[in-house]
């Protein structure tokens, strides 16, 4: 077996370690490796396949291509003509799956061969092929994950160490955890991609990973970590969705979650996928979600299951476009937390408004209600109404989760 690989980063080098570490048991010949810089890699074992020409890559004879670029161009112009020349494709790029999955997949039928993804979603962790595979016989009604190793670090750093969001991200960066621009990962949007690959297996529905609710970690505060540790709570961000008569439901949003839910022991740069089918019920995936060695891991396995002839059913990317509703319509807890607050005027509204509620803390600067209500639509019906009042300056909320 053949391989071109585009990309000889970190997961570009994990993935070479696992085919060099395993060559008794299995026989995968490199061809060719792609790079931006081929003067980095001067010194490399394969200096001699390392290539700046993407042509020089395609010029060779090989069975699979293995894409670790990440982003959508020219990635994507690459793995389409790879399909359409007949070739097998191996991915990570979770932006490019979640963007253009439906004409790839599109594609890779029409031309008989196979596209893979597991390295897409949750790093290590096998997720993805038991899905479509091991729990094929299930209807899955909902999911709930922690999904991007960068939040779910600086999130972890806060609570332990009670740094500021500032200090961690800064610290984040330097050790190579987060991007010079980290608004994919802090902003959701990475957590959000990898929530509608995963919804769109389980659902067999196309879901627009744009469509979820979306709202990032940058707001979050050192006095939002102290309302958490009063009520026994940890924060992270959190990717849910549901499937209901036909109808799908989702958001990634920082949540508050006990600290005893399975949630809160996921700390650092650990992914969690929790799945819920009708007949095996919970399942629970956990596992480094990135780096070196896991996400090569998955990579290989996706290039040894192309090797062993495996097939999978990934048509659900070529189903009509679903609406995703991003509101919570059932019961549902919120920690409401009001800056500059008129204290009175907000929990004589409150009091009128919502059968179960208490002061978490009140002070001249801030105002912390924990709130049950039948459905997130009256959370927003209170946050409108008081802020159309100028009852104060600022407000956010963090939902509760089980």
């Amino acid at each position: 077996m053949k391989i071109a690989i585009l990309g000889y980063g970190t997961v570009g080098k994990g993935l070479v370690d696992m085919i060099d570490s395993n060559k008794e048991k299995r026989n995968i010949k490199i061809v060719s490796i792609l790079v931006n810089n081929k003067s980095k890699h001067k010194d490399s074992k394969y200096a001699n396949l390392i290539t700046e020409d993407v042509e020089e890559v395609f010029n060779k004879e090989f069975d699979i291509l293995v894409e670790l670029i990440g982003g959508l161009n020219p990635a994507y112009e690459y793995i389409k003509r790879a399909l359409e020349s007949k070739i097998n494709v191996v991915t990570a790029n979770k932006d490019m799956l979640a963007e253009y999955g439906d004409k790839l997949v599109t594609i890779a039928k029409e031309n008989n061969v196979s596209l893979r993804f597991e390295a897409s979603v949750g790093g290590g962790i096998p997720v993805l092929k038991p899905l479509i595979e091991s729990l094929e016989g299930n209807l899955i009604k909902s999911m709930y994950a922690i999904l991007n190793g960068t939040t779910n670090y600086i999130l972890s750093k806060m609570y332990d160490e009670n740094l500021s969001y500032e200090e961690v991200l800064k610290e984040a960066q330097e050790l190579g955890f987060a991007e010079a621009n980290p608004e994919s990962d802090v902003e959701g949007y990475d957590a959000a991609r990898k929530l509608s690959i995963l919804s769109t297996l389980a659902y067999d529905r196309r879901v627009y990973w744009r469509d979820f609710y979306l709202e990032g970690i940058s707001r979050i505060d050192m006095k939002d970590i102290y309302y958490a540790k009063k009520l026994g709570c940890k924060i992270k961000l959190v990717g849910k969705s549901e499937i209901s008569d036909e109808k799908i439901s989702g958001y990634v949003r920082p949540v508050l979650v006990d600290n005893d839910s399975l949630l809160s022991r996921v700390d650092n740069e650990y992914n969690i996928v929790v799945l819920n089918g009708n007949s095996v019920g919970e399942v629970s995936f956990v596992g480094k979600g990135a780096g070196k060695e896991p996400t090569g891991s998955a990579a290989y396995a996706d290039v040894i299951d192309i090797l062993d002839k495996r097939v999978c059913n990934i048509d659900s990317f070529t189903k009509e476009k679903i609406e995703v509703e991003k509101t919570i319509n059932h019961n549902c807890e919120a920690l409401l937390i009001f800056k500059s607050p008129k204290k009175d005027e907000i929990i004589d509204l409150i009091n009128d408004c919502v059968y179960d509620h208490r002061i978490i803390d009140s002070t001249k600067e801030e105002l912390a209600i924990m709130i049950s209500v039948d459905s997130e639509y009256e959370i927003n019906n209170i946050l409108c109404f008081i802020n159309n009042k100028g009852y104060c300056k600022e407000y956010r909320r963090l939902l509760k989760i089980i």
